[in-house]
């Protein structure tokens, strides 16, 4: 990074720009509101943070980094669960920037490895883009959506 680049902690100031990176990530566009609530969740989250890659002023790439317990083995891990950079600013080592950033953070909170999951629709991109990082593929996510409950409601078994 030079004297213009930095990676802080997202502000309200970013959400404008979180919501067009977030398009570009998912494909469909998120209200400046969604946006606030997932801002204002991390925020009272103690595991979650979020950070912005600002170069020359303007925001350019997000990160999002949590920290995971494992009770299997009693360690934890580092997950990027977001790592997007826009589209014109890709190819220029940012998103290598804010992956070694999230690998720093995981050092730094005392884990075992950093991971991330991401989708079948990005072999040819993302998927390569992280194994040249060194990352490797271990096994499939299963995911189960769920109807909402009140969480009044006591659980039966």
């Amino acid at each position: 990074m030079n004297s213009n680049d930095r990676i802080r902690e997202a502000t309200e100031s970013d959400i404008s720009v979180l919501c067009t990176l977030m398009e570009e990530l998912s494909g469909s566009s998120l209200t400046e509101e969604e946006m606030r609530n997932r801002m204002k969740m991390i925020q009272d989250s103690r595991t979650d943070s979020l950070y912005v890659y600002e170069e020359d002023g303007e925001v350019r790439g997000t990160l999002g980094f949590r920290v995971k317990e494992n009770i299997r083995e009693i360690s934890r891990y580092g997950e990027i669960c977001i790592v997007i950079v826009k589209s014109e600013h890709k190819r220029f080592g940012i998103g290598k920037r804010l992956m070694a950033y999230g690998e720093q953070l995981a050092q730094q909170l005392g884990c075992k490895a950093a991971y991330l999951n991401s989708g079948f629709g990005r072999a040819e991109e993302a998927h390569l883009f992280y194994k040249a990082l060194g990352y490797e593929i271990t096994g499939y996510r299963f995911v189960k959506t769920l109807e909402r409950i009140d969480p009044n409601d006591s659980i039966t078994l």
